[in-house]
């Protein structure tokens, strides 16, 4: 059965995640204070690697110069024995002889220390040549990185200011002025047109005002020619001389 973390370790889990995302909040923020922390763990870890290799090749030199002391006491060794063999002190050549056995084992492990204190040595100077690049890569990268986060800022400080100016404001209050004026105008030739019109009436009922006129005028004139034309028969009746009556 698998054990259920327990309350602290869930609370502490739970304090480093807020505490990851806030440090990754603020190294997105702040990119050059990474690589500046980057660099400078980089340098310490680079000068640590020096001093390792300024030991290896310390104790390859130092070997390579006690391996030069050796192969000359192996030589003088040699002439030695010769020299011993050549006065028949025997004892004397045994012991010298013995010595360069000796000698001789110690250089052969000397040389395969030596090769492996030299290979380890030019394995170490390339590591740290390949560190030094690196610590000069990420100075550049950081340069890059500077002038591109610069720039970006830049660029979005502009695009604030550009939003800033309230441009749609402006474009709809401008579009409002142009409205009223527009309307205004639309008001103006609304009133002409209504001008227009009650001039249109005006006249029509002038017309129809004289037209009416005109019918009672002929109406009234056709009045009087009918009284004219009724008054004149009793006119004519009341002319006429008497006749005299005859009796008869």
């Amino acid at each position: 059965m698998t054990q259920r973390p327990g309350f602290f370790a869930r609370l502490f889990g739970f304090i480093s995640g807020i505490a990851t995302h806030w440090i990754r909040g603020r190294e997105e923020q702040n990119p050059q204070a990474v690589f500046e922390n980057a660099i400078t763990e980089r340098v310490g870890q680079y000068r640590e690697l020096k001093e390792a290799v300024a030991g290896i090749l310390y104790m390859r030199n130092k070997l390579e110069g006690d391996l030069a002391d050796r192969r000359g006491e192996l030589a003088r060794t040699l002439e030695d024995i010769r020299r011993s063999v050549q006065r028949g002190d025997d004892d004397v050549a045994l012991t010298l002889i013995a010595h360069k056995q000796a000698l001789i084992e110690d250089i052969e492990r000397a040389e395969t220390e030596f090769e492996t204190l030299k290979s380890e040595a030019e394995e170490a100077k390339t590591n740290l040549v390949r560190f030094r690049e690196e610590i000069r890569a990420l100075e550049r990268e950081k340069g890059r990185i500077v002038v591109t986060l610069a720039n970006a800022k830049a660029r979005r400080r502009i695009h604030e200011a550009i939003d800033g100016l309230s441009v749609d404001a402006d474009m709809r209050a401008l579009e409002s002025v142009r409205s009223h004026v527009a309307r205004l105008s639309t008001e103006g030739e609304l009133d002409r047109e209504l001008g227009a019109d009650d001039d249109l009436q005006g006249r029509l009922k002038s017309i129809r005002r004289e037209a009416t006129h005109e019918a009672a005028r002929q109406e009234l004139e056709q009045f009087k020619r009918q009284m004219s034309s009724a008054a004149l028969p009793a006119r004519s009746a009341r002319s006429l001389p008497a006749v005299p009556v005859v009796s008869q």
